[in-house]
């Protein structure tokens, strides 16, 4: 008795706040409303609360404060017309319930879990001083009860309720405690279970690439439970968690510890900041993060809170442009139109509608009785208060209400009939039952959707997305800008209508919430250490790889035929190239082999119209013509280089090559030999005379080529040359060029020919000083030594280059070793037969021999 008499005295608080209000009718309240019925069911949850600012000690009564302040809440106020509208429909039904009237008993719920007590054992005992087992209430009959809004006030009920086994129906947040039936068997949940709204979360923050987001959460099961259930949908999608702040779930006051890390949160990089909960257990929070000036941030919530709260003289709010998850739910339009029916003396049982049209219809209260002023305002509606006082549509809350109450008639109708199945003659008569025998009707609908209401926790949820208008501040408008479904294809659960969603001041555009700037096309993620994976730098493709996406981990190769671009976001088809004629470096080797072979084919015809001078018979004629034919062949040689190449030119380019240089060489040989072999060597002068007159040095050119013949045979037989492409040579570009098939046999054909080279120095050189007047040796020795020395250059250049270069060095050289055969040798004699012709003759011979004697 002492502890209910403890209790007791907390009823004295409205009292205690008039002495202290400027209008005692607007601060006079009653803390219970009641419509009578035949069945009625109880209903707690909170309209208006006293809180304490200052905490100033009363001076008689100890534990309380004297300065205690009233505050409605008008959002809740809703949940009460839920309630009237969803039991006038039952009572409006003829096939439901009809041999009997549904009522209510509604009571306020303060904040303070003794004050909630006290008010459960005062309905459920009909005492104002309320004894256990004790219910002076007999005319009434208690079927259930409805609480809400937070799940600890229904924790508190349903302990008390479930020594009764009463049927107790939650309409605030779905809560995994009170999901517990082996502690809560009699409390049903009308909200559906949030198992996606994680999912829904994150998608969101996926559909616009925030990737570094803030969690303010409650610091109980709920906070923690949502964090493990979002830090795992956001590693998958790759979105990380900025900070985390466990909010303690206390209404009137707020932790120094968090406003110490406010400023963490200001200038934290994460825009976006999800705040889970509901607004019982956060309100603390709400209330100063409103009296913040935050326009930076965005905030995404699973609930709505009272704007009306949070009233101030700025016009800027922290919470426009806000994201509200909510459940969707059926739209009632019959709810609309009884809201705005309403007024104060169609109920006069209302506690709250009067001090509603004293607000803002300024209708006075009687100074005797504290009833509003009769015929005052007779046609306003609530419709006339603004959006963000007073809405009209059903909320989410007010809409669990509903159907908790249906929930309740549909089984209190299906006793009914069973009763009157058992006992027909009783027909017409009040059912008599007792509260605990609702629950297997409970359970039945709750399982088989046999009423079809839809108040069942849902499997596939749908969520509504609301963004919050309120510029200017008090707006407060909430629309709907999207929806997700759990149950439709993941690429289609959520839908947004970007274009109606208003951001917070601060942006004028789609707010950006990263810990890194995107790396955009060329670049790819590198992770930094000791960080967040989407916290990194931002690093350059390698070499022909590209990225043309952003944020990407990894570049991707480029295939063998593209190349990347410049800015390494695109992989483009490679220029087939080579050594064209139309290229100007061709085009000057096509001249200059042309005009080559036409010079030498011009001294070849000067050396045939002299053919019978000295100095074309010294220096044995037919050699003569086959070393210029073979090298009109050199000067043609090129012309195979030059040009889209194929797999006969690339054949051709190495044997037409190397035999027409080994011909070349083998005729300077022959012709150097000759010279030995008249002047040096020491047979008897038969043998010499022999071995002129059967022109033995011309078997040089035929043994020396058939050797060059097996070389190119086992090279064409075994490895031969074939059309190759280099894609790596020149940038963006595809070198089409002949492989020499085996690289040992190009040597040794390289080879044979620089040691007829080196042959031919060493015996054009052995023979430079003997008496001949037309004694070519000298030139033979220096062409010998141009042609070797350009050839063991080429070796070392040709290996350090690709390409077309290199076919181009393959070119020159051939080109300067053949106009080094062509000047060295036929450059003198071309000058005496053309310019000095009186040096080719027998008198100039005879008088220079003579001279040479004397």
């Amino acid at each position: 008795m002492s502890s209910w008499t403890f209790i007791l005295k907390l009823l004295l608080i409205p009292n205690l706040v008039c002495a202290y209000s400027s209008s005692e009718c607007y601060f006079k309240i009653k803390e219970d409303f009641h419509k009578e019925g035949d069945v009625v069911i109880g209903v707690f949850f909170p309209i208006h609360i006293f809180y304490t600012i200052n905490k100033i000690q009363h001076e008689s009564l100890p534990h309380y404060f004297s300065d205690f302040h009233l505050q409605y809440y008008f959002r809740n106020y809703k949940f009460l017309l839920a309630l009237m509208f969803a039991v006038e429909e039952i009572n409006r039904n003829p096939y439901l319930l009809s041999n009997m009237s549904l009522g209510f008993d509604f009571y306020n719920l303060p904040y303070n879990e003794l004050q909630i007590l006290m008010n459960a054992g005062i309905w459920l005992t009909g005492l104002s001083y309320p004894l256990s087992n004790y219910n002076c209430a007999k005319e009434n009959k208690a079927a259930a009860v409805i609480t809400g809004t937070s799940w600890k006030a229904s924790a508190h009920i349903g302990t008390l309720l479930q020594l009764y086994k009463f049927p107790q129906l939650t309409f605030g947040p779905f809560d995994t405690i009170l999901s517990d039936h082996g502690q809560f068997s009699s409390v049903y949940q009308m909200a559906p279970q949030n198992t996606f709204l994680s999912l829904a979360i994150v998608s969101l923050m996926f559909h616009f690439h925030w990737t570094w987001v803030g969690l303010l959460l409650p610091d109980d099961h709920r906070g923690t439970h949502i964090l493990s259930d979002l830090s795992e949908k956001m590693e998958k999608s790759r979105v990380c968690i900025a900070f985390v702040e466990m909010i303690p779930s206390t209404w009137t006051s707020f932790s120094n510890k968090f406003w110490k890390n406010l400023g963490k949160i200001q200038e934290s990089l994460a825009n976006v900041i999800i705040i889970y909960g509901d607004i019982d257990s956060l309100q603390g929070l709400m209330r100063n993060l409103g009296q913040q000036i935050l326009t930076q941030k965005v905030w995404v919530t699973n609930f709505q809170w009272d704007v009306t709260n949070h009233a101030d003289y700025f016009m800027i709010d922290s919470f426009h442009g806000s994201l509200i998850f909510e459940h969707h739910h059926e739209e009632i339009v019959e709810f609309t139109n009884f809201v705005r029916t309403l007024n104060p003396y169609k109920y006069p049982e209302d506690n709250y509608l009067p001090k509603l049209w004293f607000l803002f219809f300024n209708c006075p209260f009687s100074e005797f009785n504290c009833q509003l002023l009769e015929n005052c305002q007779p046609n306003a509606s609530l419709e006339f208060l603004p959006r963000h006082i007073f809405n009209m549509a059903m909320s989410e809350e007010s809409y669990n209400i509903y159907k908790a109450v249906h929930a309740v008639a549909h089984s209190l109708h299906e006793i009914s009939l069973q009763q009157v199945q058992l006992q027909p003659n009783e027909n017409g008569k009040t059912i008599v039952f007792f509260p605990w025998q609702l629950h297997h009707f409970l359970r039945k609908i709750n399982v088989d959707h046999n009423m079809g209401l839809d108040w069942k926790q849902n499997i596939d949820a749908e969520y509504d997305i609301l963004n919050f208008w309120n510029f200017p501040k008090g707006l407060g408008l909430k629309v709907k800008v999207g929806t997700f479904s759990s149950n439709a294809p993941q690429h289609q659960q959520l839908f947004l209508d970007e274009q109606m969603i208003k951001w917070p001041e601060t942006f004028s555009e789609i707010p950006h919430s990263v810990c890194s700037e995107s790396c955009g096309p060329g670049f790819r993620k590198a992770a930094l250490e000791g960080k967040a994976v989407c916290c990194y730098d931002c690093t350059p493709c390698a070499d022909n790889e590209i990225s043309n996406a952003t944020d990407v981990d990894q570049c991707v190769k480029c295939p063998e035929n593209h190349f990347a671009n410049t800015e390494k976001n695109q992989c483009l088809q490679k220029v087939v190239s080579f050594l064209a004629h139309k290229d100007l470096l061709g085009m000057i080797f096509t001249i200059i082999a042309l005009c080559f072979s036409a010079l030498t084919a011009v001294v070849l015809g000067v050396f045939v119209k002299h053919k019978d001078t000295p100095i074309v018979k010294a220096n044995n004629r037919s050699l003569s013509y086959t070393l210029l034919i073979t090298l009109t062949i050199c000067f043609l040689c090129p012309l195979l280089f030059i040009g889209r190449p194929n797999t006969i030119t690339c054949i051709l380019q190495q044997t037409t090559f190397g035999g027409a240089f080994t011909v070349a060489l083998a005729s300077v040989l022959a012709k150097a030999i000759t010279v030995i072999i008249a002047f040096r060597v020491t047979f008897p002068g038969r043998v010499v005379r022999w071995l002129i007159v059967s022109r033995a040095p011309n078997f040089i050119i035929p043994i020396c080529s058939l050797i060059q013949i097996v070389l190119c045979g086992i090279w064409l037989g075994t490895s031969p040359p074939f059309l190759d492409q280099d894609a790596h040579a020149e940038y963006g570009h595809i070198i089409i060029v002949c492989n020499k098939g085996s690289a040992i046999a190009f040597h040794c054909v390289l080879g044979y020919l620089c040691f007829l080279a080196l042959g031919s120095y060493i015996m054009a050189f052995l023979s430079r000083n003997l008496p001949d007047i037309f004694n070519e040796a000298k030139f033979l020795s220096f062409s010998m030594l141009v042609f070797f020395c350009v050839w063991v250059t080429f070796l070392p250049v040709y290996h350090s280059t690709k390409g077309k270069v290199m076919v181009a060095m393959e070119v020159f050289s051939i080109l300067a070793s053949s106009a080094a055969l062509l000047g060295f040798i036929f450059a003198p004699k071309c000058y005496i037969i053309l310019l000095r012709p009186d040096k080719n003759s027998l008198h100039y011979m005879r008088k220079r021999d003579h001279s040479r004697k004397k």
